[in-house]
């Protein structure tokens, strides 16, 4: 589509599809001439400015670069944990048993949620992030209506008993704002608490199974991971790049504009494929060629502007320790299996199970 088609007019959904870099990057950056706005949103994901700024700095703070940095001693544990927990069986799944976990319980002991609903939180995100894109199976979308509200139904209950008893966690932050009574309406909490506990950790997921997969894939780029100290960052940005994590973002055009030759008309619903953009020739040198070593590397698996990613850094730290941990701790490790299954969920890209030997 990059080559024949690159700026799309997908009839059967209704909106415009982005594939070339340039194209993609016009969209994601104007922000004048297009909004992310859907329906009445309570999430920083889908507001423009000035809501998406008041959404944003609520939960800034938790994620600069000083307090991702504070939370490495616990991550490493948790980290250490998970592989003490297996080290003896000599096969595991890497999704469920370790790139599941990890940023679940760091995103949850981050918020204040119960660490004993872990199988929860799993049980009814996992339909909530095949849901994200359009979805004509009416019973995923059933699934994730459910899920949604089941998750909704436990925030409230969280949320009262923050009220009563406060702690030292986001929840009890953001209930803290929303009593001051103009800065966090109730409904607009509730989407937080889902945003930051389902993207918290989904997004993570599908970093850590997707890099691994790769190098699995490619030995040699296993072997330069392990051995080159201090790559770890660059290697993870080629993971992001080359197998993204989140697929595709959408847009809404606030004024007719021309993008790519093509008039995108107001009101037109217009759809970035990051996981196209991220392989564009014009951009990366031999693109379809996993490289852990690429440099520079432009991708834009979280974004530009004003919505890229706020947990990126918080990703990038699980990332690089996680996979950096494992394969030190196990260097022998073998793909336990080629015939691999993908969620079917459009815009976030992940592994059903991954699982290897050591």
């Amino acid at each position: 589509m990059r080559e024949i088609e690159p700026v799309y007019w997908d009839s059967d959904r209704g909106s415009w599809l982005l594939f070339r870099y340039a194209d993609v990057e016009a969209v994601v950056r104007n922000d004048a001439a297009f909004s992310a706005q859907q329906g009445y949103a309570t999430s920083m994901l889908v507001t423009d400015p000035p809501e998406h700024t008041r959404l944003r700095s609520l939960v800034n703070k938790a994620f600069t670069a000083r307090a991702v940095r504070e939370l490495t001693p616990r991550i490493r544990q948790i980290i250490d944990g998970l592989l003490d927990s297996i080290a003896g069986r000599g096969e595991m799944d890497v999704i469920a048993d370790f790139a599941y976990p990890l940023p679940i319980t760091v995103i949850g002991e981050l918020l204040g949620v119960d660490p004993d609903r872990r199988d929860f939180f799993r049980e009814v995100s996992v339909p909530l992030a095949i849901a994200l894109g359009p979805v004509r199976d009416a019973q995923l979308a059933m699934n994730a209506f459910a899920g949604r509200n089941e998750l909704l139904l436990y925030f409230d209950d969280l949320i009262s008993r923050r009220r009563a008893e406060p702690r030292d966690d986001l929840v009890s932050a953001m209930i803290q704002a929303e009593d001051r009574g103009d800065f966090l309406t109730h409904q607009e909490l509730l989407g937080m608490m889902l945003l930051l506990l389902v993207g918290g950790h989904e997004t993570t997921v599908n970093l850590i199974g997707n890099g691994l997969l790769a190098m699995l894939r490619n030995p040699d780029q296993l072997e330069t991971f392990r051995t080159n100290d201090g790559g770890e960052r660059t290697a993870i940005d080629e993971m992001l790049r080359h197998d993204s994590p989140v697929q595709y973002s959408g847009r809404i055009a606030r004024v007719d504009i021309e993008v790519g030759g093509q008039t995108i008309r107001a009101g037109q619903t217009v759809r970035m494929i990051f996981g196209a953009a991220n392989r564009d020739p014009e951009i990366f040198a031999d693109p379809e060629t996993f490289n852990v070593a690429r440099d520079p590397n432009e991708h834009m698996a979280f974004g530009y502007g004003i919505h890229f990613c706020l947990g990126a850094q918080l990703a990038r730290l699980e990332g690089e320790m996680a996979l950096s941990a494992l394969i030190r701790r196990f260097p022998n490790i073998k793909l336990a299996k080629t015939d691999l299954c993908w969620r079917p969920a459009p815009v976030l890209r992940g592994l059903e199970a991954l699982p290897i030997t050591f």
